[in-house]
């Protein structure tokens, strides 16, 4: 163990190898629901469903285990939620590209991630961000967590009435999801290491027991893996000529969406691992951005939408996860499951929502940072706060604080020539929300 403990600096960290492998498996099991959903989703553009999973399986492997072993970030990385969806409803059945050409954009989309990040432009992105609002992108992260575990477990549902409701708590589902919630959380009030990862388990358990894990899975096999491998089109992608502007708006988009939701992820995960420096910056940035860059493009070769740095990397944080051992032990597991695709159904949604519940309460520790009273600092953050969770998106929360941060300082008079990216930045946002209302 010497070898990792040295490469991967365990020690230096105030970890081991114990606790890395936790965090790993806690980060894979809130995760990996997307072994079922994307190629759900992604199927409906005519992608073969057993190529689509055996591809999310691969892309996240490779991404995961690049983030760990390049950028030793604890920061596991998938096809991301949100952007499949983009991929699927907007570019291939709204605008009616073959998916091939869709792949081929997805994969232009993380050539532009390189080359801003070779110029140096993601850095200043990242740099630009107000230090003072990096703790409303935790806590609205945490809430996003919390609100997703919530309505996987069926405690909170559409309504029509008053947008969401309870649901009934009395339904199997909600209710072994609360019994969940209640493990981890007595486990947690006696510190018991691994209290995340156990209660899964326990509660994935009693999900068998009472019969209500159900799975049927397809005709599978790795060799499935090449009908979307290598599918993309990125000469139609490029054919600007004959598809309009069309195209020029999907790269935008997926670049767009996936910078500052990576963005956000990156700053929640930091600061909830303790890895952020005094100054706010986050150590190793160069190499998590590059790593990120390379999966997108990876993530369009296997063929599946953008890869993107996942929130639920928080769990595997909240266990104890500080290197990027974590990322690598999440990535071994993908890689596993390749095998196995099929079968990922036996860890019910009720056994992983409860961790995302508990997850996004330890995630709203770092509000007591913020300068509440100061209204320049105060109003941007809980716009940030309550937009994540409320509008479904990172980069939405992101959107309204950033923009309300660099309008209260131009108007307080306060904004500075060295503010010109912030001020870049929010005109940016003013533009891609004029543009979504008119869409």
């Amino acid at each position: 163990m010497g070898f990792l403990d040295k490469y991967f600096g365990l020690t230096a960290q105030g970890t081991n190898v114990r606790t890395e492998v936790m965090a790993g498996f806690t980060t894979f099991l809130t995760m990996a629901y997307i072994v079922l959903v994307n190629p759900a989703i992604l199927s409906q553009t005519g992608m073969p469903l057993a190529a689509v999973a055996a591809a999310t399986c691969a892309s996240a492997a490779f991404a995961s285990i690049l983030m760990g072993l390049v950028a030793n970030y604890p920061l596991a990385m998938a096809p991301g939620m949100g952007l499949n969806a983009y991929f699927t409803f907007t570019v291939v059945k709204g605008m009616g590209l073959p998916w091939q050409t869709a792949l081929g954009c997805v994969f232009l989309s993380g050539v532009c991630f390189l080359l801003l990040t070779f110029g140096g432009v993601r850095q200043m992105i990242v740099n630009a961000i107000p230090k003072p609002l990096f703790a409303a992108v935790a806590g609205g992260i945490g809430l996003f967590i919390a609100f997703i575990g919530l309505k996987e477990a069926g405690i909170i549902v559409a309504n029509p009435a008053t947008t969401v409701g309870l649901g009934d708590l009395k339904s199997p589902v909600p209710a072994l999801a609360l019994g969940g919630l209640l493990i981890i959380a007595i486990l947690n009030a006696w510190r018991v290491k691994g209290a995340v990862l156990i209660g899964i388990l326990a509660t994935a358990g009693i999900g068998w027991v009472l019969g209500m894990v159900t799975y049927m899975p397809a005709p599978y096999s790795l060799t499935d893996l090449t009908a979307t491998a290598f599918a993309l089109d990125i000469p139609a992608a490029l054919d600007i000529g004959k598809t309009g502007f069309g195209i020029l708006e999907i790269v935008f988009v997926f670049l767009f969406v996936d910078l500052f939701d990576n963005v956000g992820t990156l700053v929640g995960v930091s600061k909830k691992a303790g890895l952020m420096k005094p100054d706010g910056t986050i150590p190793r940035l160069n190499r998590i951005l590059f790593t990120d860059s390379i999966a997108s493009m990876v993530g369009a070769l296997f063929g599946t939408s953008t890869v993107t740095s996942y929130i639920e990397s928080a769990a595997g944080v909240s266990e104890g996860g500080r290197t990027g051992l974590t990322a690598v032990v999440t990535g071994l597991l993908f890689l596993i499951v390749m095998f196995f695709a099929p079968y990922a159904q036996v860890i019910p949604a009720a056994a992983t929502a409860p961790a995302l519940i508990i997850v996004g309460a330890m995630m709203m520790a770092p509000l007591r940072e913020i300068e509440w009273d100061d209204p320049l600092v105060s109003v941007p953050a809980f716009l940030i706060l309550i937009g994540i969770p409320l509008t479904f998106s990172i980069a939405n929360g992101l959107a309204f604080g950033i923009t309300a941060y660099a309008v209260i300082k131009l108007l307080r008079g306060q904004a500075r020539l060295s503010d010109w990216m912030l001020l870049v930045l929010a005109g940016l946002f003013v533009f891609r929300f004029i543009y979504l209302s008119a869409g």
